[in-house]
């Protein structure tokens, strides 16, 4: 996996807070690739595939990680 060029992805904010101090930042690139990284670290890029980011938000959607809420 090729690291992409930060500049060239469209980063969308993953909350709709406008106040929000640090977030995370979602991007989707080219051959099924979804990035990830927060404001406060840019530079550092998380990439995954389409299929384990689906996975992910179906399983955040259905509570499977609710546990991790307040550790």
């Amino acid at each position: 996996m090729n690291r992409p060029d930060p500049s060239k992805l469209n980063w969308q904010k993953a909350t709709d807070d406008e106040n929000a101090e640090e977030y995370i930042e979602v991007a989707f690139g080219d051959h099924d690739d979804v990035h990830l990284r927060t404001n406060t670290d840019p530079d550092t890029i998380v990439t995954t595939t389409q299929a384990k980011w689906d996975a992910f938000v179906l399983g955040v959607q259905a509570g499977e990680f609710d546990h991790f809420v307040g550790l």
